[in-house]
């Protein structure tokens, strides 16, 4: 009994609930959104944090997925509910410079591109007592990554001290990037109208965010989804010079590949062969970035993925190329919910006019990059030798779809003869 007391008493209690959604709590204070805007105070500062509700001028919180997580903290009193961040020293170790298309509201929708340089842009705010956190993040790292030293023991990637060291270590540059959606760009990219998007948006999270549909002035959303990070090899504000070369990797999260060494696809192999091929361009004087999105299993999430093996590899005839995208659909409803049209903005954040290198079989990921403005000179499938052999399912099924490959592409009977491994076998 005394233990429940305790708890009780870590956390405020409330007596209720006050909605944002009411019009008392439309404030004075809460500062305008002019995105795409060229000055940073006419655009004005992305201000989602809950310590001071008059101030906030965006729907949802910092730290997408986590949001819960904090609120569970402060529910236990762990964690206080008014923290304002001390950002000193917190600027990014490379500043990302302005490029046009940080000034064309169409063309940045799904991230805040003056979300790194808060104390740079909105400092005057800062000091009159606005909670304005950052939404990006911009630091230093060097990679240790043990393909990267099998690349350098077989002779492809050299070790120049520069980029990648005497130890192995791959110097980069990472840069942390939350999700701002701003509704009426992306209402326009997805091709509905805005107040359709804020519908489907409020029904299919189950009313999380009222707000989407009572308060049309908020026109900035922070999802609860997970964040993007970007890897650069070399000079980062080579990016946007379209005479410098660049080689890409736009990866979208495989956590059992990527992580632990799955061998039922070729997420990881794809993975660490983009990072070896971006360091080597930067050695010969290029760039290379690799993306990291949390589109966890084609953003069906790992649950419905693991399913899907299942499915798989107990259907009659076992797991086979030729019904890949089948077993897929059929528990999932969709062979694939990521909608890459929001892919391209992280490379228009970074200026980026043209790539040289693209690390990428998926025409979805191709078609939006392309649509989106930017050149594409050059395509790259994973090479054969890097494909494990329970992935040849995965691999083989995606070149019948018509995913790009410079390779031979089977069909018909050929395609049924690629099988994995049973549940028998793997168990």
């Amino acid at each position: 009994m005394a233990i429940e007391k305790k708890q009780k008493s870590k956390s405020k209690k409330r007596s209720h609930v006050v909605l944002t959604s009411h019009s008392n709590q439309i404030f004075k204070k809460s500062l305008p959104i002019n995105w795409g805007a060229r000055d940073p105070m006419e655009r004005g500062p992305v201000v989602a944090t809950v310590s001071n509700k008059q101030n906030r001028n965006a729907i949802g919180s910092h730290s997408g997925s986590y949001t819960v997580y904090r609120a569970l903290s402060i529910a236990a009193g762990q964690f206080p509910e008014d923290h304002a961040p001390d950002l000193e020293n917190t600027d990014p170790t490379v500043s990302i410079e302005p490029s046009e298309t940080w000034f064309q509201p169409e063309r940045i929708v799904s991230l805040d591109p003056l979300g790194a340089d808060i104390n740079k842009h909105f400092g005057s705010y800062l000091k009159q007592g606005y909670n304005i956190k950052p939404t990006i993040a911009v630091t230093y790292a060097h990679l240790s990554i043990p393909e990267v030293t099998e690349a350098i023991k077989l002779g492809r990637l050299p070790v120049d001290g520069k980029i990648v060291r005497k130890s192995h270590d791959v110097k980069v540059t990472k840069i942390a990037i939350e999700p701002v959606w701003y509704l009426p760009g992306i209402a326009q990219r997805v091709g509905i109208d805005e107040g359709e998007l804020r519908k489907v948006l409020f029904t299919e999270t189950g009313g999380m965010f009222p707000e989407l549909v009572t308060r049309p002035d908020l026109k900035l959303l922070l999802p609860p989804i997970g964040s993007t990070t970007a890897y650069v090899f070399g000079d980062v504000h080579n990016l946007k010079k379209p005479g410098v070369e660049l080689t890409c990797r736009v990866h979208d999260e495989c956590n059992g590949s990527d992580v632990f060494g799955s061998d039922i696809c070729t997420c990881r192999p794809y993975l660490t062969y983009g990072i070896e091929d971006a360091a080597r361009t930067a050695q010969r004087g290029g760039v290379g970035i690799v993306v990291y999105f949390r589109k966890e299993g084609r953003a069906l999430g790992e649950v419905t993925k693991f399913l899907v093996y299942n499915a798989r590899k107990r259907q009659p005839g076992g797991d086979s190329a030729a019904t890949y995208f089948h077993r897929t659909e059929c528990v999932a409803g969709v062979q694939d919910a990521r909608f890459q049209e929001l892919m391209p903005d992280v490379l228009h954040y970074f200026g980026i006019q043209k790539i040289d290198h693209l690390h990428s079989m998926s025409n979805m990921k191709y078609d939006a990059i392309v649509g989106s403005g930017i050149k594409v000179m050059n395509r790259l499938s994973i090479p054969e030798e890097l494909i494990p052999a329970d992935a040849q399912v995965e691999i083989e099924a995606k070149k019948a779809a018509g995913y790009f490959t410079d390779g031979k592409v089977k069909k018909g009977e050929e395609l049924k003869t690629v099988v994995g491994r049973s549940i028998k076998e793997d168990s």
